[in-house]
Parts: structure tokens; C-alpha cells; sequence
């Protein structure tokens, strides 16, 4: 994946527990073209209610670097718990049994 863009979504928090998408895990993949970025993001659940507000916030800020943006929301695979970074697995006490 494609660091700078990885970083920028850093500055993408999930709006409920106020942490970056790439650290939640949300981030299945980017392709970088030029100025076209292809970002495929999951959400936690497929019912998230906040779901349209993380895909244009992921759009506006690889907007605010010069990118054409297109993000594919996916769910195979669905995300879990295993896809938090190291912090937040600390952070959240999630370990797996």
C-alpha cells in the first residue's frame, strides 16, 4: 500500500470512537495511478450508520492532497477484531482467547 496515502487517511477518524481507520484496520487496500487513488475500506458492521460520513471523509482528504479519489466499500472479508493495529488491541483489551 501506498505510504503517503496511508498516512493522510491517519487524519481519518471512525467518528464514534475517535481513532484513525488505518488503526481500526478499515483500510484493505490502496492503488495509486497518477493523481487516481483507489482506497477498498471496509466498516465494522455493514449496518455502521456512520458509514457515509467515513467514505466522504476518506474522499475529502485525499482531495486535499491533489488526488482523484475512489473508494470501494467491501466486506469479504468482513472486518474483526484482528485487524486492529497493536495499540488499539492494547488499548481495547481485545486478545483473542
Amino acid at each position: 500500500m501506498d505510504r503517503k496515502v496511508l498516512e493522510a487517511l491517519r487524519d481519518v477518524k471512525d467518528p464514534e470512537l475517535g481513532v484513525s481507520i488505518v488503526d481500526l484496520g478499515l483500510v484493505y487496500g490502496v492503488d495509486v495511478d497518477g493523481k487516481n487513488v483507489k482506497v477498498k475500506m471496509a466498516l465494522t458492521t455493514p449496518m455502521c450508520p456512520l458509514g457515509g460520513v467515513m467514505l466522504s471523509s476518506v474522499e475529502n482528504r485525499l482531495r486535499e492532497l491533489g488526488f482523484d479519489p475512489e473508494v470501494e466499500l467491501v466486506f469479504d472479508p468482513p472486518w474483526t477484531p484482528e485487524r486492529l493495529s497493536p495499540e488499539l488491541k492494547k488499548r481495547f483489551k481485545f486478545s483473542r482467547p
